[in-house]
């Protein structure tokens, strides 16, 4: 076990740092590991690039760690081939050679003793003080060898460790590696990252939630019909089939991605806006969640999946699901969540929906539109815009009493703060390097979300085919009804106009 009693060098999840007041940042040495893997090509080098491009991180140098056998000119060169093509921020050749001297390479295959000596040398480069930072961007049965060569090699102490999903796939599995994962590092130190909670707009719903005395008083069950969140994807596999046919949409994205959104929507108000007291609220929402009942799922499989590299002929994998969530507290007695993700679907969107319950209109006739076009929504749409739209009825200008939807609408783009917009994964390894557990998952969280989806992992419903550039089978409307889904939505989002 690791020992309770060293000192780390920065503040403790314990002596609670404030997100509004964030404590200066110590040196870090990062070691990345999967450096060479799709997600350290498409986000991570390209996001630590930008980070210290910015000043927003502190001093750093980076070790990328792979299975493959590369030089520390190699990385370099696979890293700037990364950051030019993925990258949002334009770098001058000064910015990247300064990027680039501080980056460096092991070979996981080289051992514990080399890649200590390679992180040794850069704390040597750093000076005194050096925090230590692994991110683990690789697979959970890799992760776990990852962890135990970083216990081998002694990088245990002064140690930060960020993983990425899935948490196991059950609840067994969960339990499991949480315990392997405890077994080297405090769970303090343990960083489960969810790229979702990292967006501009995830926060925004807690500023809505708890700063506005317009929407807290109607957060609840006597106000609000329903909730939905939607994240349908247009995208395939991708290749990444030997993944996805063992895991599917609900341990992919449902446990993942969407319950934790979900939250966000539906905690209580945190005693303090920091990591402790709203992870607190977070987990106090998934002990309160119903079992999933597998008659409260749709799964789904789209026309030509089991025809993909990688995927068995007679596979039952899911690549679209939708499901009612209950969750039994005082808040949120008897109103839906409904949930929705899936592949190969009419259009990529990330939503978050609020419908609220309807206003009597009795003093409106048959024809003057009230209720044709559904219940009012508050919208956050998830895209880095971070946009937010509040439907209503209104009076159509002419004669007589027509009404029609209407909506207000706002983006981040249309601040003069736009520009400060921080990518989720920069954001959240800057939390990382900071201790702030405010936007990553617990272990306690986990394995209770896991808990509740025991029933629906042990028999769940057989999938439904559905057409690609569909909005998924036909069952969801019999899942949702007398209500609709709210995608696709009655009107575009207003563009800035420049």
């Amino acid at each position: 076990m690791p020992d309770r009693t060293q000192t780390i060098a920065y503040p403790s999840p314990g002596s609670r740092p404030s997100r509004r007041d964030p404590e200066p940042l110590a040196p870090h040495v990062i070691v990345l590991f999967g450096a060479t893997g799709d997600l350290a090509k498409r986000k991570l080098l390209p996001g630590l690039a930008y980070l210290q491009q910015s000043k927003f991180a502190p001093d750093v140098r980076i070790i990328g760690s792979a299975t493959e056998d590369l030089t520390a000119d190699e990385f370099r060169e696979r890293a700037k081939q990364a950051v030019e093509t993925y990258g949002t921020h334009r770098m001058s050749d000064e910015e990247w050679a300064q990027f680039a001297s501080r980056l460096d390479y092991v070979s996981v295959s080289a051992g514990a003793e080399a890649l200590a000596e390679t992180v040794h040398r850069a704390e040597e480069l750093l000076g005194a003080g050096v925090c230590r930072l692994h991110y683990l961007s690789v697979p959970p049965k890799a992760a776990q060898a990852v962890i135990a060569m970083l216990r081998d090699a002694k990088l245990v102490e002064r140690a930060r460790v960020v993983m990425e999903k899935p948490f196991g796939d059950d609840l067994a599995s969960a339990i499991k590696l949480n315990d392997f994962v405890h077994e080297t590092f405090d769970e303090a130190q343990v960083f489960r990252i969810d790229h979702f909670l990292g967006k501009e707009a995830a926060l925004n719903i807690l500023a809505f939630r708890f700063a506005n005395g317009l929407f807290e008083p109607i957060w609840n069950r006597n106000f609000i019909d329903h909730v939905q969140i939607d994240i349908p994807e247009e995208l395939g596999l991708d290749q990444r089939a030997t993944f996805y046919e063992p895991t599917g949409a609900f341990k992919d994205m449902v446990v993942t991605h969407l319950m934790q959104v979900m939250s966000f929507v539906a905690m209580e108000p945190p005693t303090a806006l920091e990591p402790r007291a709203i992870s607190e609220e977070k987990n106090k929402v998934f002990r309160s969640m119903l079992p999933i009942q597998p008659t409260d799922v749709v799964r789904g499989q789209y026309a030509g999946y089991r025809a993909e590299d990688g995927v068995a002929p007679d596979s039952d994998t899911e690549t679209f699901i939708a499901l009612k969530v209950e969750i039994d507290n005082w808040r949120w007695a008897g109103v839906p969540f409904f949930l929705r993700t899936g592949k190969r679907m009419a259009q990529g969107q990330r939503i978050i929906s609020i419908a609220f319950k309807e206003a009597p209109r009795t003093m409106f006739g048959v024809g003057s539109g009230v209720g044709s076009e559904g219940p009012d929504h508050l919208t956050f749409d998830l895209a880095d815009s971070s946009r937010v739209s509040l439907s209503f009825y209104g009076k159509r200008p002419g004669p007589g009493m027509r009404l029609e939807k209407l909506s207000m609408q706002f983006s981040t783009q249309e601040t003069k703060s736009a520009g400060d917009v921080l990518e989720a994964y920069e954001r959240l390894i800057l939390d990382a390097m900071r201790g702030d557990h405010t936007l990553f998952t617990t272990a306690e969280g986990i394995e209770s979300l896991w808990d509740r989806s025991a029933l629906l992992l042990e028999d769940p419903p057989p999938v439904k085919p559905y057409q690609p550039g569909t909005w998924g089978p036909n069952a969801i409307h019999q899942l949702i009804a007398p209500r609709a889904w709210r995608l696709p939505f009655e009107r575009e989002w207003r563009e800035k106009k420049s």
